[in-house]
């Protein structure tokens, strides 16, 4: 059968192709032309009157085609004619079953039963019906409405009408049933039984019509609060519209007045060079003109005019020309730098904790609000320790030391504080000594750690005697570091107070180290720039050791060449992701590790890392360790490292380091606004001294 109608199938979705495309029927004797095409043959001929051509495709033929029938597509049509016409019946049919079971007269067997009478057991139409209305004796006959199986109201036990109800077996019985199987129960005849069945029935309609009704109120009241949410949560969201439209507003005139600040000071560094620049002119127009005087007397052929002709040098000569150092680093442009920077740090740093605990970040005084949900005002749980630390300015995250920034902060000394004269002495820190506090910080103790003078260093050397007959090989660092207490003599108050330290750092707490396998995780291979390094300083071990001679090697020039100071980039730099490198450092003296911009100057004295804006470094200075940038130092707690790493963290604009031993230990972080891409850093002074990027094995 399955067979039969996936073949009846397959035939039947064959109709568009059965069909006549002149009269849109099955074919009739369909026949075939020259071209191919199948037509009925009284609707081929009837086209064909004046020409012979295909009605389908329009082929034009010369002579009229002999037709034949076409058997194969004829057979075709005929067996879908026959199954069309099958599958016709069967839907009559089962239209016809579909139809209601209509009760028929039981006496003429024609007409449709309007009334069964339950005492003869019959059905009957208005006409036989007309005795049970008419005739007395069949009035205690019980009619009703036609009945299709009058079998159901026979007693199958006793062959009688079951004309009674047994309310305790809840079953139709008839009146021998009463008498034997159901004696003594209690019945009642089977209209009671219903009206008693409609009586409860309507009970638990009205039950249902009432619940269905508080149904519909409720359903009407949320419908109600959906409207009242929908219009609150309009209204609040546009309030949170407007509030950050305001912030975006005030973050826009922000940054206005930011961007109009530069332009001012760039203006102004515009307007000085240009004065200069005109003066430098005018000094070079007036020494021409000498020259020319000069071109002129020389050229004076008569003796007597040429003795008695007097010529002075103009007031230009007495000065040297020199380029000023106009720069954007003024305080208001640094300012408002760092204040962008920090801003972004903080709004960072908020946006990434639970909105239910970023009011108290905000205003550690004022509690947060109850959750939605939850019982009573009873508050939420109180913040982690990390961001109750007001001096922290970033949670401590995982992976990440606490930041200590590097803007000038007031600094104090237990050993008597501030004096201009200290600078010119360098700072002993002994393992065991205890670090330095400020007072009244949250670190500091009640009581006062016992005062200890800084041990004073010996003079260094001087020039001469440190280099002898090689001064001239050497780079002029030594006088622009090792001979600038000599120097300070002569120093202004305000240079010097620039020059001074700014802060001493508290030596990391042990807890604060991290597993080295997590900073591992960001591990970057690092190799050293040939082009960048100083001539003092020879690459060796793939480029991945640097160390400091006083013999020049013979490196060719060029602009990317350090000429100045014995330093060396790295031949990659970073803008973006985490990455994480180790140095290995042959000695702790005289050698700085940091970061730097590849816009760095290579050739002036301010291209030291850490003197200048475009780089930052820690330095080991003798046996100081200090973190410097923009010229600006801070004196940190040296942990005598052997090898140093650097994670550097582009997205939070951060470059952490770490005293890497058993663990790694933080000892100092950078926070700055990356403006392009940082290239790692080396700077090494100390002759024979050394330092090689490690591979990185976990």
């Amino acid at each position: 059968m399955a067979d039969f109608d996936e073949s009846q199938f397959s035939l039947m979705s064959l109709e568009d192709e059965l069909t006549c495309s002149i009269c849109l029927s099955t074919f009739n004797c369909p026949v075939t032309i020259p071209c191919g095409h199948n037509f009925c043959q009284d609707c081929l001929l009837e086209t064909w009157k004046d020409s012979y051509s295909c009605p389908q495709c329009r082929t034009l033929f010369a002579t009229k085609p002999e037709l034949k029938k076409n058997t194969v597509l004829s057979t075709v049509v005929e067996t879908f004619n026959s199954r069309a016409s099958k599958e016709t019946t069967v839907e009559g049919l089962e239209s016809k079953a579909q139809k209601k079971d209509v009760i028929r007269c039981d006496t003429c067997m024609e007409a449709e039963a309007s009334r069964t009478c339950l005492t003869c057991m019959a059905s009957f139409c208005e006409e036989h019906l007309r005795p049970h209305r008419e005739n007395p004796i069949f009035r205690p006959h019980q009619l009703t409405e036609p009945v299709g199986d009058l079998m159901a109201r026979i007693c199958q036990d006793h062959h009688k009408l079951m004309e009674f109800f047994c309310s305790q077996h809840g079953r139709p019985i008839c009146s021998f049933c009463l008498q034997q199987a159901h004696k003594g129960c209690s019945f009642m005849t089977p209209e009671e039984q219903r009206n008693l069945k409609e009586f409860d029935l309507r009970a638990k309609l009205g039950l249902l019509v009432g619940k269905i009704t508080k149904n519909e109120d409720v359903i009407s009241q949320m419908r109600d609060m959906e409207n009242r949410l929908k219009d609150s949560a309009t209204n609040r969201m546009r309030a949170l519209t407007a509030d950050y439209q305001q912030m975006r507003d005030m973050l826009a005139r922000e940054e206005r007045d930011a961007c109009s600040a530069v332009e001012h000071e760039l203006e102004t560094g515009q307007t000085k060079l240009k004065g200069l620049m005109k003066k430098f002119t005018e000094n070079i127009d007036g020494m021409s003109k000498a020259k020319e005087d000069i071109h002129s007397l020389l050229s004076q052929s008569q003796t007597l005019a040429f003795l008695q002709a007097s010529f002075d040098l103009p007031p230009a000569t007495n000065f040297d020309p020199h380029t000023p150092r106009i720069s954007l680093d003024s305080k208001k442009v640094m300012a408002t730098q760092a204040f962008a920077a920090s801003l972004k740090e903080f709004l960072t740093e908020i946006l990434k904790q639970p909105v239910q605990s970023r009011l108290p970040m905000l205003k550690p005084e004022q509690k947060a609000l109850p959750v939605l949900g939850s019982t009573g005002s009873q508050p939420q749980s109180e913040l982690p320790e990390s961001q109750k630390q007001k001096k922290m300015p970033r949670s401590h995250s995982p992976g990440r030391p606490p930041i200590q920034p590097y803007f000038p902060v007031p600094v104090y000394i237990p050993h008597g504080g501030w004096n201009p004269s200290h600078y010119a002495q360098e700072l002993q820190w002994a393992p065991g000594q205890p670090p330095l506090h400020r007072p009244n910080s949250p670190g500091s103790q009640s009581k006062a750690a016992p005062k200890k003078k800084p041990k004073q260093k010996k003079a260094p050397l001087s020039t001469e005697e440190n280099m002898g007959n090689k001064s001239q090989a050497r780079s002029i660092e030594n006088l622009l570091d090792l001979g600038g207490k000599d120097k300070s003599r002569g120093r202004t108050p305000a240079a010097e107070s620039k020059m001074k330290p700014e802060k001493l750092d508290i030596p990391p707490d042990i807890t604060s180290a991290e597993k080295r396998s997590e900073l591992l995780k960001f591990a970057t291979v690092l190799t050293l720039d040939r082009k960048t390094a100083h001539k003092r300083i020879a690459l060796s071990e793939g480029l991945t050791q640097a160390s400091v001679s006083d013999e020049h090697t013979n490196y060719p020039d060029c602009p990317e060449r350090f000429a100045v100071c014995s330093q060396v980039l790295a031949s990659k730099g970073f803008s973006r992701g985490r990455h994480y490198w180790e140095v290995k450092l042959s000695s702790n003296n005289f050698i700085g590790l940091g970061l730097a911009y590849s816009c760095i100057d290579r050739k002036g004295p301010t291209s030291r890392l850490g003197r200048n804006a475009q780089s930052w470094c820690v330095e080991w200075f003798n046996v100081k360790l200090s973190a410097w940038h923009n010229s600006s130092e801070t004196v940190l707690a040296n942990p005598n490292s052997k090898r140093v790493g650097v994670l550097l963290d582009c997205e939070e604009g951060t470059a952490t380091f770490y005293n890497v031993a058993d663990r790694a230990y933080p000892f100092h972080s950078f926070v700055f606004p990356f403006s392009e891409a940082v290239y790692p850093a080396f700077w090494i002074f100390s002759s024979g001294s050394s330092i090689t990027l490690c591979k990185m094995q976990a």
